[in-house]
């Protein structure tokens, strides 16, 4: 592909394009580490945030309010630098922003099924009960079914979010698209001046982020909640 890049756009726009596109397999495969694990860690936290005990939903609030609280460049700067300092260890970069990332993507999610499930009447858990149904019986049998139609849209939604948020990790030295870009823009070679390259890497984030923004929209036309000539949230 190199050599297809570089005949078609000469040099060095051919390599600069295809050390750009191989930057970019890195922010989808951070993302959707990050969109996996947030989503199995937001998923616990959501069950802890809707159980009748106070304990469990005073951890989960917590959690919450912390990782909401706390902004994703210091969560990056926490994991890639803090902690590798204080303990003496070397943490692998993918490790600090997937953690990171991954952290902050739970806290996020399980607000978002939390409030799906809140959303849902009382009657739906008390007919449940009604019939014999224990609370996880109640919750896979009856509410999850329900709860997931509403908060499909806006979990593809928040996709987008994680995928900005990965233009981040550069600032630990992870070698995603933001971080190939802003080397090139910096460089001093003719035809890689910043008014090239950031136009570029904005065209490839929109390339990943508008289809999901398009996908999120359509899914809440399907389920009614917004008109069919609401415009796209980017």
């Amino acid at each position: 592909m190199k050599e297809m890049l570089t005949a078609l756009l000469g040099a060095p726009h051919g390599v600069v394009m295809y050390q750009l596109l191989l930057a970019m397999q890195f922010t989808i495969y951070l993302s959707l580490i990050a969109f996996i694990g947030g989503g199995i860690v937001g998923a616990g936290i959501t069950i802890l945030r809707v159980l009748p005990g106070k304990i469990g939903r005073a951890i989960a609030l917590s959690y919450i309010w912390f990782f909401q609280s706390a902004p994703l460049l210091m969560l990056l700067f926490l994991f890639g630098l803090g902690v590798p300092r204080l303990l003496g260890v070397d943490v692998n970069i993918w490790v600090a922003a997937s953690l990171a990332l991954t952290l902050y993507a739970s806290a996020y999610l399980a607000e978002v099924w939390r409030g799906a499930i809140q959303s849902l009447p009382d009657g739906q858990w008390e007919g449940a009960q009604a019939l014999g149904l224990g609370f996880f019986q109640t919750l896979r049998l009856v509410i999850l079914p329900q709860a997931i139609r509403v908060s499909l849209a806006p979990t593809v939604g928040f996709m987008v979010q994680i995928i900005k948020g990965t233009s981040l990790a550069y600032i630990i030295g992870f070698s995603d698209l933001m971080s190939v870009g802003k080397r090139w823009a910096n460089a001093p070679v003719e035809g890689t001046e910043p008014f090239i390259i950031y136009p570029i890497m904005a065209l490839m984030y929109f390339a990943l982020c508008f289809p999901l923004s398009r996908l999120a929209l359509r899914l809440e036309q399907r389920l009614g909640t917004v008109p069919k000539d609401a415009p796209i949230a980017a």
